[in-house]
């Protein structure tokens, strides 16, 4: 196929449709379906499971593993990345992680409480295949894109994101909501209806209709894993390979990555506006992706809900308010960008975060909750689109982009490890709730170092 040149539309779309691709794992399996799925393991509210030799409350080991799984992200990704830049083959290993992360989501169709730790397994898988690929999708950017095209393409690719994962989810929910429509048997056995009272009718027709959801919420979970393979599958196919350097991989390339993130450490002290940047994205960052790694299991825990059928589908319904909304606020985010400048639009941005900690506290009831997944989707999709177009806007001239965005990167996952962290601890020793409030300290220095950052590029 010929080359396409940086700036065109098709390369652009191509690159755009990966987050189509992709989007389903964060939607399907980070942030709805598999939190109902895996509450529904641990039903009881004082429930502990034993795991890696500790007993502790499922949602603390659930904080553990992803911290674990970013903290593995944080260390290989500038392994791997300094190796895409020897050989010049970004894309495959983009394809590595995308693969990694499909065949997780369907071995999560296995999961089971009995076999804790292979299950986890599944997850790590997942988890680590998703962030771990988009350390090269993000490099790609720079590559594909120039300057004044970057904060539309990058809100392009989350609303690809959003459509798209929308779309499944909705099978997904139909799925759940109504087995019976994709051929699961939820009819009772003719014993009981011929000798049972009808009590026990009713009551066996729920536990039937139960277990046919909970099949498909596994089946759900074989669906991501082939969405993102197949539509991944286009975005391979018109992105450029790299810029081949015909080098071979040796045991002295093995930590060229870590040699780069000094080098652009280094460089950071003489970019005063970056190293800046950087810092209140580290901290603003943290509070944001822990807030959506652990929504699901906030309101599925926190919140009052008249009885299962309705916490699984208000959780449902709330994720779909989020990514809905979401689609409007990454457009409504570029546009205020251009108008008001990018560090301004963040400062306002996380201030409605740090207020939705607040309000994240006191709700009880699933109208509140509702109300607060409206809230997050009109910032989630503003925030990380234009975190990250803002960090490739402030990046100076080189071609070397793997290496910044892998530090862009390392200090997202480092953020991320520590954030969940804190709130595990948090939620150990006391509830889910003060682990969400105690967050806003994170976004107020957050919004204290994005008045830092000066409106021009400045070196030190």
């Amino acid at each position: 196929m010929k080359k396409l040149q940086k700036g065109d539309k098709k390369l652009l779309n191509a690159w755009a449709f990966y987050d189509w691709a992709n989007s389903v794992y964060t939607l399907t399996i980070a942030s709805s379906i598999f939190p109902i799925f895996y509450g529904a393991l641990f039903s009881s509210e004082d429930e502990l499971v034993s795991a890696f030799g500790l007993e502790m409350k499922p949602t603390v080991l659930i904080s553990i593993v992803t911290a674990f799984t970013f903290l593995v992200v944080a260390i290989l990704s500038p392994i791997l990345s300094g190796i895409a830049d020897y050989v010049g083959n970004k894309k495959n290993f983009m394809k590595f992680f995308c693969y990694l992360g499909s065949i997780g989501c369907i071995g999560l169709y296995f999961f089971n409480r009995d076999y804790i730790h292979l299950s986890m397994l599944f997850y790590f898988m997942g988890l680590m295949g998703y962030w771990g690929s988009l350390v090269f999708y993000n490099s790609y950017l720079p590559d594909i894109a120039f300057p004044e095209q970057q904060d539309s393409i990058s809100a392009k690719g989350f609303s690809f994101g959003y459509i798209g994962s929308v779309l499944l989810l909705i099978l997904n929910l139909a799925m759940v909501m109504k087995p019976d429509w994709f051929g699961f048997d939820i009819s009772v056995p003719q014993n009981i209806l011929d000798n049972g009272s009808e009590a026990d009718i009713i009551l066996k027709a729920k536990e039937i209709k139960n277990a046919a959801s909970f099949e498909a919420m596994k089946i759900s979970f074989i669906t991501v894993g082939l969405w993102w393979i197949i539509f991944s599958q286009y975005t391979f196919y018109i992105l450029p390979k790299g810029v081949s350097s015909g080098h071979k991989v040796n045991k002295d390339v093995v930590f060229n990555g870590f040699r780069e993130l000094k080098v652009v450490w280094k460089q950071l002290q003489n970019n005063l506006r970056l190293k800046l940047y950087l810092r209140a994205f580290f901290v603003f960052s943290m509070a944001v992706q822990t807030i959506m790694l652990m929504a699901v299991y906030f309101g599925e825990k926190e919140i009052s809900w008249a009885d299962k059928d309705q916490k699984t589908t208000g959780l449902i319904i709330s994720i779909l308010v989020i990514q809905v909304v979401a689609i409007l606020g990454a457009v409504l985010t570029s546009k205020a960008s251009s108008k008001f400048g990018n560090i301004k639009t963040l400062i306002v941005i996380n201030v409605f975060w740090m207020f939705l900690c607040f309000y994240a506290y006191f709700m009880e009831t699933p109208f509140q909750f509702y109300i607060a997944a409206g809230l997050v989707g009109f910032v989630m999709g503003g925030v990380q689109s234009l975190a990250r177009s803002t960090y490739s806007k402030f990046l100076p001239e080189t071609e070397d982009t793997t290496s910044y965005f892998s530090f862009y990167d390392v200090a997202e996952k480092i953020g991320i490890v520590i954030g969940m962290t804190i709130f595990a601890v948090v939620d150990q020793i006391s509830t889910m709730r003060y682990a969400i409030l105690f967050l806003f300290v994170f976004f107020f220095i957050g919004i204290i170092l994005l008045f830092r950052v000066p409106k021009e590029e400045v070196s030190e």
